[in-house]
């Protein structure tokens, strides 16, 4: 069996590297660089845990080969996983140009009995109805007799991808029925799970209905989490109306076994949440529930700036420090992270916004937009976006000229009633 993985990324890559365990695998991405780099045997992005050692491991026992050779990967693959990104434009509607090209090059050098496997979020219905067709009318091959197409989304995180391959179960939904059987077999055969005692079975592979199933599995998985972390952040700001430590409130609701209230938090960054229910809402214009979490947690930066500015006349020429950059700790992924907000809203303001992140160099912080100092002398004023553990015993009272500390993340809670020459927020 010989396996393509179409798209090198931080998803794509983790497992092309992973099923060089049971078999050959081909990788085919557009990028030159990446494609040299991991022929090389190095790691084009660092950060996934182990991914190195078993990146070299695949190259020096011929097990992988990247290229940007379409033909040459398509043609010769038993099996093609789809790790393109599906971006949205500006106004938040699916953008298709790129996975597209990629789906018509599937169509166009495609062989009989191949398995196309989606591993790409997607709109419900755009396997069967969007990408399934364009194979079927490039290549004159039928589908469910031809060749096979399933949707099984990654349910990974970016840092621990080899770890949750084995931790969750992989979702499988085809097509057809034939689809459906080929796509199991496949991830039976090539995925090794472990037990896991915080479900409630054990982990596998699990047969959906049909590929339009384990499509709005993903984006309701998905979507959970963001409507769940903005009724947070709505119970955090109604507990600052009535001066309640919503912390406290968290422990306590959460005490009772049907009550699982989320962190509340200063923004929600990734590829992910951000962007996976306006898949739904672009399809579901009448959603009300989805769409009031979506616009109040992309608007969490913008209440963070407002509190600030209800403790001072201006934040005009102030010094202010955004620690972390990245969009969750340890992972150096910068991808719709909330200090970008926070940089554009405080720019505006005319502040001078200074970036602190352990993960990136300086120039990386440059490069983001933000001023760079090593030190975090001589702010007016810092803003925790990201708790990135390095920032867990900073001493304010060291920096002087101090004025505020907004926590964004409650990393600070002691801070809370106790005295200081500054003036402590938090959400």
């Amino acid at each position: 069996m010989s396996i393509t993985v179409i798209g090198l990324g931080k998803i794509g890559l983790p497992l092309a590297v992973y099923f060089t365990q049971e078999s050959d695998v081909i990788g085919l991405d557009s990028n030159h660089k990446v494609v040299e780099q991991v022929n090389l045997g190095q790691e084009p992005f660092p950060g996934e845990s182990n991914l190195q050692n078993l990146l070299e491991t695949a190259i020096s026992s011929k097990k992988l080969f990247a290229t940007q050779d379409q033909k040459h990967a398509i043609s010769n693959a038993d099996v093609i996983l789809i790790c393109v990104p599906l971006i949205t434009d500006k106004n938040n509607i699916p953008d298709f140009d790129n996975i597209d090209l990629v789906v018509r090059a599937i169509g166009k050098y495609i062989k009989k009995g191949t398995l196309v496997a989606f591993e790409t979020t997607l709109p419900v219905g755009t396997t069967r109805n969007r990408f399934t067709k364009i194979i079927e009318q490039e290549s004159g091959f039928k589908v469910g007799q031809d060749f096979f197409v399933v949707f099984s989304p990654e349910r990974v995180l970016i840092g621990r991808i080899f770890e949750d391959l084995s931790k969750y179960p992989k979702l499988v939904g085809g097509v057809t029925s034939s689809c459906t059987i080929k796509g199991v077999e496949f991830y039976e055969s090539v995925l090794r799970f472990s037990s896991l005692s915080e479900l409630n079975s054990d982990p596998g592979v699990f047969a959906l209905e049909n590929c339009e199933a384990a499509e709005f599995a993903k984006i309701a998985e998905t979507t959970y989490r963001d409507v769940n972390i903005g009724l947070a952040n709505e119970f955090a700001v109604y507990a600052k109306k009535y001066n309640i430590d919503f912390q406290e409130v968290i422990k306590a609701a959460n005490s009772q076994p049907y009550s699982y209230i989320h962190t509340p938090g200063i923004s929600v960054g990734g590829h992910c949440i951000p962007i996976y229910p306006h898949f739904y809402l672009s399809d579901f214009s009448n959603s009300t529930i989805v769409n009031a979490a979506r616009v109040l947690n992309k608007s969490m930066p913008q209440y963070a700036v407002g509190q600030i500015k209800q403790s001072f006349l201006s934040l005009k020429n102030m010094s202010i420090g955004i620690l972390g950059l990245t969009y969750r700790p340890g992972v150096k992924e910068t991808a719709f992270s909330g200090a970008l907000d926070l940089l554009e809203l405080l720019s505006n303001e005319s502040s001078l916004v200074y970036g602190y992140d352990p993960l990136l160099d300086e120039n990386e912080i440059i490069g983001l937009g933000f001023n760079y100092k090593r030190e975090m002398s001589n702010l007016d004023g810092i803003i925790l976006h990201t708790e990135h553990p390095e920032f867990s015993d900073i001493n304010f009272h060291e920096i002087s000229t101090l004025k505020f500390v907004y926590d964004g993340r409650n990393l600070y809670p002691k801070l809370k009633n106790t005295k200081h020459s500054f003036i402590y927020l938090n959400l």
